[in-house]
């Protein structure tokens, strides 16, 4: 996939996984009761800075913050725009 959005500094762009829609004893969660999705895909990534390099790479999947980053829709789909210190692990 080819994205028109080049983060800068130590920023990342990554497409947030989709919230699950049923439990793991498959109860349907309703849209009100769903929770922000914690995991995502890197999309794209700005070159770093000389105090923070970029560590992640566009295809990586990574755990994030509750309440990390900034949405952005572009192009009809959600994406979240965030510093890489705000990503707690590549998984």
């Amino acid at each position: 996939m080819s994205i028109n959005i080049k983060p800068l500094a130590d920023r990342v762009l990554v497409e947030p996984a989709p919230a699950e829609t049923k439990t793991a004893s498959g109860l349907i969660i309703p849209d009100s009761a769903k929770e922000k999705p914690l995991t995502g895909t890197v999309v794209a990534a700005g070159n770093g800075t000389k105090e923070n390099p970029i560590t992640v790479k566009v295809g990586d999947t990574v755990l994030y913050g509750k309440y990390a980053g900034t949405e952005l829709a572009y192009e009809g789909k959600d994406y979240l725009i965030m510093r890489e210190s705000d990503i707690f692990a590549i998984i």
